[in-house]
């Protein structure tokens, strides 16, 4: 992994993210600690011509989206005329807000629509990622439910955008994930995992929880990853800090 791959999530700083102006000086600070690239996700009103003339001036690249669901399940092409004007080529899908998990038909209606958005993507030049939590990790008819998504999709179509924090607490293994996912993971959400006194699982910077981000790095690494993207949910302070933070560590402990 080389620094220039190391993205920030911008969820992570949504509540600085309700207007152009937060989002340019939001920009500024992340590219003053070193990232060179972001993933849009959880920003307010803005237009694709503002928002990529921030990122022109702020010297960012948007590597990747997260787009509303419906939107990437129902109105296919107007997520790839999004991406067009952002200069972008991934997006994932970020939640399956309608599934019934319970449900192999509601399932089986998902995984029919990712496959057709995927493929008006794929035709467009640009991927569909899927982005999981651990809700996937249920079982249904014996089997998770995050294979039976990729199992139910071609990998032109859907690739993944696995997210440590959620495999781990899941009960999945990370660094078996990016394997099965070789040649199908053009990027990662990297957020690490710790468990506090009260028995509770709690997000935290990169290198102060418990994940092997070595060999989580190393397997999605062989597995053709493009883009490592810091993310955290929740943060102590101010969350461009945390995300100083895990570039810190990831800048002296991660890259090759």
């Amino acid at each position: 992994m080389k620094i220039t791959q190391v993205a920030a999530q911008l969820y992570t700083c949504r509540d600085t993210l309700t207007d152009a102006a937060g989002i340019a000086k939001t920009l500024a600070r992340l590219r003053k600690i070193g990232y060179t690239a972001v993933q849009a996700s959880g920003l307010g009103p803005i237009s694709d011509q503002e928002l990529r003339r921030i990122l022109s001036d702020t010297g960012m690249t948007c590597a990747a989206t997260h787009e509303p669901g419906a939107d990437i399940l129902d109105s296919p092409q107007k997520v790839v005329d999004h991406l067009r004007a952002l200069d972008c080529k991934i997006t994932a899908y970020p939640y399956p807000h309608d599934l019934d998990f319970s449900s192999r038909e509601s399932l089986n209606n998902l995984i029919t629509k990712l496959q057709h958005a995927g493929e008006v993507l794929h035709q467009a030049g640009q991927v569909l990622c899927y982005h999981n939590h651990n809700c996937e990790f249920q079982k249904l008819d014996g089997k998770v439910i995050l294979d039976l998504i990729y199992d139910g999709t071609t990998a032109t179509a859907l690739q993944g955008e696995p997210d440590t924090y959620w495999i781990q607490y899941g009960g999945g293994d990370n660094i078996a994930w990016c394997k099965k996912l070789a040649g199908r993971l053009p990027i990662i959400h990297l957020k690490d995992y710790f468990t506090t006194s009260e028995n509770k699982p709690h997000f935290c910077e990169i290198g102060n929880g418990v994940l092997d981000f070595k060999s989580i790095v190393a397997a999605a690494e062989a597995s053709g990853c493009q883009w490592y993207c810091v993310e955290q949910d929740t943060c102590p302070g101010d969350p461009v800090d945390s995300l100083a933070t895990s570039f810190r560590y990831i800048q002296e402990h991660l890259v090759s």
